[in-house]
């Protein structure tokens, strides 16, 4: 039974890093272990005792590693601001290889922006999220519904969704990070059409 001390998500686990997870555990495919949940990228100062929520974080992570790897091999997540990806490279950038296929979703590019970057050899794709949840966009980028994978569990489901998006997987305009990051938009305000 794989268990996550043996991947690429211990160390995480134990800087208590991951959370508000709704998966993880061995998701059927021989040796591997999968993620649903939050990376946090940035604690705030605490005193005390006191908890207090991540300054960021990386947000409805789809993710999946295998046993003695030592890297995450497929990773989906959203981030509220392109700008927290400064932080994110220094938490998760080490985890990943420049085999993986990793999707970043974020709110503020433009809403038909698609962007490759490579950041120390590791490719990401940079695609819009806006008003919607990773799970749907990755389903609807794979072309993907559910009686694909009703009959499958919680962590059969994350890796069958996840084979689907390497194998959908394409490269789009190729930027700098930088380039990419001068291209960020005013962060949208997540509740401004929420109904009170």
């Amino acid at each position: 039974m794989t268990s996550i001390e043996s991947t690429a998500f211990a160390g995480l686990e134990k800087e208590k890093r991951l959370l508000n997870a709704t998966f993880k555990g061995p998701t059927g495919k021989p040796g591997y272990f999968g993620f649903r949940g939050d990376f946090a990228l940035e604690f705030q100062q605490q005193l005390a005792d006191e908890a207090r929520p991540p300054e960021y974080k990386l947000e409805q992570i789809l993710a999946v590693a295998k046993e003695g790897a030592g890297k995450i091999e497929i990773l989906a997540g959203y981030l509220h601001d392109f700008a927290y990806f400064e932080a994110f490279k220094k938490v998760v950038l080490p985890l990943l290889s420049p085999e993986g296929a990793y999707f970043i979703f974020v709110n503020n590019v433009d809403l038909l922006a698609k962007y490759t970057i490579t950041v120390d050899g590791v490719t990401f794709t940079i695609l819009p999220c806006d008003e919607s949840t990773v799970w749907k966009e990755v389903n609807d980028f794979c072309g993907l519904d559910k009686n694909d994978y009703k009959k499958l569990d919680a962590g059969g489901k994350l890796q069958f969704v996840l084979d689907k998006l390497v194998e959908a997987r394409e490269t789009f305009e190729t930027l700098s990070l930088a380039d990419a990051l001068s291209r960020a938009e005013p962060v949208k305000n997540r509740n401004e059409n929420r109904p009170v």
